[in-house]
């Protein structure tokens, strides 16, 4: 029995780790657990890179009943789509000198995973249908309808909802797969885990690579536009370029690199009233040029110095903790460790 090139790669897969403790990942974990004993429909919804095939990959593992199917929906294109989700007869078109496998077919007593399931055609979604209602599809070129019974976990970077109202996405199979939501959040909202993430990183990809504090003070400062997926790549990056063991904030990839001295280029502008706010001039210069009214003691202690230039710095940058470690030219962690010490509630 044929089946397609990249048949077993999307079968097979081992189980995949989901990385954090933040809030935000224990919640999740949560709603996993309670998932995994069940088999209802789950549509998983986040944005690119936030981890949905590792969270649908951790739902079937749970219950690890027959196989783990990934079905990439924006890669079904051309006249093959079909054939690819039913599989076909011999002879049903040219070209087909065999009878092919379908991954619908290859699901069964298993979980399918729709992956970026909004890119799926009207036409293959009235059949998708039916297979869900139905537990059954006929190949293509054949008479004779076959079964298939599986979980199904689709995700999407899209609101289906407002797909539905465009009309292009049946409000029928999206209520039939939305009968558990969840939702991921983006690395940006969940930075808790960035140290947790990179140690894990490092621990695949690494060979007794470790990130420098200043690196991981960058890392926690940048806004990961790709998510989980744009931090792995940048840590197959260092390892990769770097034989280390100490990967610095100098190895950083040039994206991020470049990121970083541009919002470091911001704020110095903006300390300098060059982006039509009030002229203000940077923190040291501030500092040096205090002059103490009556009140003031002739010398302020170091740690009242101190202290103002931390609340002038993250005053200048509003509040990013980031910047305002950089332009006081100590690292993000030293910051937080003395705004603990000192009290600061900023």
């Amino acid at each position: 029995m044929e089946k397609g090139p990249d048949m077993l790669s999307q079968i097979q897969g081992a189980p995949q780790m989901l990385v954090g403790d933040s809030i935000r990942s224990k919640q999740l974990k949560r709603l996993i657990d309670k998932l995994g004993t069940s088999r209802w429909p789950v549509l998983v919804l986040g944005e690119t890179g936030t981890g949905k095939e590792v969270v649908a990959r951790t739902i079937h593992h749970m219950n690890p009943d027959g196989p783990f199917v990934t079905i990439d929906c924006s890669a079904l294109v051309g006249t093959i789509m079909e054939s690819e989700l039913f599989g076909h007869v011999k002879g049903a078109f040219t070209g087909a000198v065999g009878q092919k496998t379908g991954l619908i077919e290859a699901a069964n007593g298993g979980t399918a995973f729709f992956d970026e399931i909004g890119e799926l055609p009207l036409d293959l979604q009235a059949k998708l249908l039916r297979v869900l209602q139905e537990k059954e599809f006929r190949p293509v070129g054949s008479l004779f309808a076959k079964r298939s019974d599986f979980r199904v976990i689709a995700a999407t970077n899209r609101d289906l909802s407002k797909e539905v109202e465009r009309g292009t996405f049946r409000r029928d199979l999206y209520y039939r797969l939305n009968v558990v939501n969840l939702k991921l959040p983006s690395l940006r909202d969940r930075k808790e885990d960035i140290p947790m993430l990179v140690d894990h990183f490092l621990g695949v990809y690494g060979s007794g690579h470790r990130l420098a504090q200043e690196a991981l003070d960058a890392l926690l400062s940048y806004e990961w536009p790709g998510n989980v997926r744009e931090l792995e790549n940048c840590i197959q990056n260092m390892v990769a370029m770097h034989t280390g063991p100490l990967l610095t904030r100098n190895e950083l990839p040039s994206s991020i690199q470049n990121h970083l001295f541009a919002r470091k280029a911001q704020a110095l502008s903006v300390a300098v009233g060059s982006s039509g706010m009030p002229a203000v001039r940077p923190v040291a210069a501030k500092v040096e040029a205090h002059v103490p009214c009556p009140a003031d003691p002739p010398v302020l202690p170091l740690v009242e110095l101190e202290k103002r230039a931390i609340r002038q710095a993250l005053e200048y940058t509003r509040g990013d903790r980031g910047i305002a470690a950089s332009l006081l030219g100590i690292g993000r962690t030293t910051l937080y460790r003395k705004l603990k010490e000192y009290e600061l509630a900023c």
